[in-house]
Formats: C-alpha cells, sequence, structure tokens
C-alpha cells in the first residue's frame, strides 16, 4: 500500500474515533418552564450547572423537556428517558443521589421598610396576612405550612398551589406587592429570584423555629438510576472540582445558603 493511502487510511480511522470520543451525550430531564431553575432557552442556574457539568465529563449536555411534578422518577429515570435529574433532595427514594451541590431553606420576604422578621415564633406572624406554598396536587403543606399550624397560625394564612400558569413564588411576591399579604414564606432559590425581580423593594430572612421536628433547610443533589453508581461518581468527582463555580452561579442567582 502506497504511503499517501496508507496515509489517508490512518486519518480517517482517528477521525472515527475521535467522532466516537466526542460523541458522549449527558442527558438530564428538565422543566421547559420552571425559572430559576431551568427554562427551555438555558436560562435557569440548574441550566448553568448542568452545561457546567457536562463540560467537566467532556461530553454534549442533552436535554429531554417535560414538565417535572407526580411521579417523576417514575416517568424520567425510570422510564429511561434521561440519565440525570438535576435539583432533588439528598437522599431521595429508588434513585441514587450525589453528595449536594448547594444547601437552602425557606425564607421570610417582605417589606424592605418592614422592621426584620426571621423567625416562626415572632408574634407578629399571628396577625399579619401571611402567604405559604402548597405542594402538587392535593395541596399537600410545605414544611414552612407545618411550622406555622403547629404555633397555631392558620386563619390568616393563604395558601399558594406551586402548580399554575405562572410559579407560585411569583405569585406570592405580587400579591405582596399589591398588599393582598404582609408576608410570604417562599423556598429559598425561588425566592431570591423573584425578589431580585420585584418592583418594591423587599427584604427576605432565612426562616428559623424553635423546637421543629423536621428540617427547615434541605441539601440538594443530582439523581441517576440506582444502579448507575458509576455515573454517580463521575458526577460526584466533577462536582467536586466545580465547587467554585457552582457557588458563583448560585449567588449569581441570589440563592440563600443554609451552609
Amino acid at each position: 500500500m502506497s504511503s499517501p493511502c496508507r496515509d489517508a487510511l490512518v486519518a480517517a480511522a482517528l477521525a472515527i474515533v475521535s467522532s466516537s470520543l466526542s460523541a458522549r451525550e449527558l442527558v438530564i430531564c428538565a422543566d421547559p418552564d420552571n425559572l430559576p431553575y431551568s427554562s427551555i432557552d438555558r436560562r435557569g442556574f440548574e441550566n448553568r450547572i448542568a452545561q457546567l457539568i457536562a463540560d467537566g465529563m467532556h461530553a454534549e449536555l442533552r436535554y429531554q423537556w417535560q414538565p417535572l411534578r407526580r411521579g417523576v422518577v417514575r416517568k424520567t429515570l425510570d422510564a429511561h428517558a434521561c440519565d440525570v435529574l438535576a435539583g432533588v433532595p439528598l437522599g431521595l427514594e429508588n434513585v441514587a443521589t450525589t453528595a449536594p451541590y448547594y444547601r437552602s431553606g425557606f425564607v421570610l420576604v417582605y417589606r424592605r421598610e418592614f422592621p426584620p422578621l426571621e423567625s416562626f415564633d415572632d408574634p407578629r406572624l399571628r396577625t399579619l396576612k401571611v402567604g405559604v406554598q402548597l405542594v402538587g396536587v392535593d395541596m399537600a403543606a410545605t414544611p414552612a405550612a407545618l411550622a406555622l399550624a403547629r404555633r397555631g397560625i392558620v386563619e390568616n394564612v393563604t395558601g399558594f398551589p406551586v402548580y399554575g400558569v405562572r410559579p407560585a413564588a411569583q405569585r406570592m411576591i405580587d400579591a405582596l406587592e399589591r398588599g393582598e399579604i404582609d408576608i410570604a414564606v417562599v423556598w429559598g432559590p425561588q425566592a431570591g429570584y423573584f425578589v431580585k425581580r420585584a418592583r418594591t423593594p423587599l427584604a427576605m430572612s432565612l426562616a428559623t423555629g424553635r423546637h421543629e421536628p423536621g428540617p427547615l433547610s434541605f441539601a440538594i443533589a443530582m439523581a441517576v438510576r440506582r444502579d448507575d453508581t458509576a455515573l454517580r461518581d463521575e458526577l460526584n468527582a466533577v462536582l467536586d472540582r466545580s465547587g467554585d463555580r457552582i457557588r458563583a452561579i448560585l449567588a449569581e442567582f441570589d440563592v440563600p445558603s443554609t451552609e
């Protein structure tokens, strides 16, 4: 075989190998309209973190877009629609979770001229109009709503279902600006995003409470199928290397941290 032919074959083989190596995909299931987490135009902080992780794995990031509501694991990882779910509670059942990449909690949001409010034990919560998020189609109470109920703070509370035309956090901030509620109790990452975009100057404080039977803050991780421990370990390695850049993204989105 002549040298030019041999060189051409070697070049073709190397091109095939290179194409194969670069063809790896990281497929993530995400909601196409769920800011500040994710959006179809990839403006959410989970989009930014996912791209960071994919780059660290030398993989092409691809999304499987679908609303992430009831039966999310069954409809995503179990259905092999994707490899990864981002933004899940650490230790979520029926999956393998990575190390957490942030921890946040519920916050109290109020007008900036209002005296600071930080605790569910503050007696003002008994008379002010309070808004809380309700989760799922059965309107289940969040840990924050349960904290209020345990203190007998019920009659002055308005529930905002998570599912709706707009995010519940956005509807709550709008209601606060209109004066329909005085305090909004919101999951931290959502609060930070919509408070920053509010027309009225607002403040927020991480919510605390004495003698709570359950946590008011939660560690957030990524999830893979239970038997895909190799992918989990690879994700963990990239998360560990990318910690500073992830924290910078979260800070850019005003995600309050409880770490």
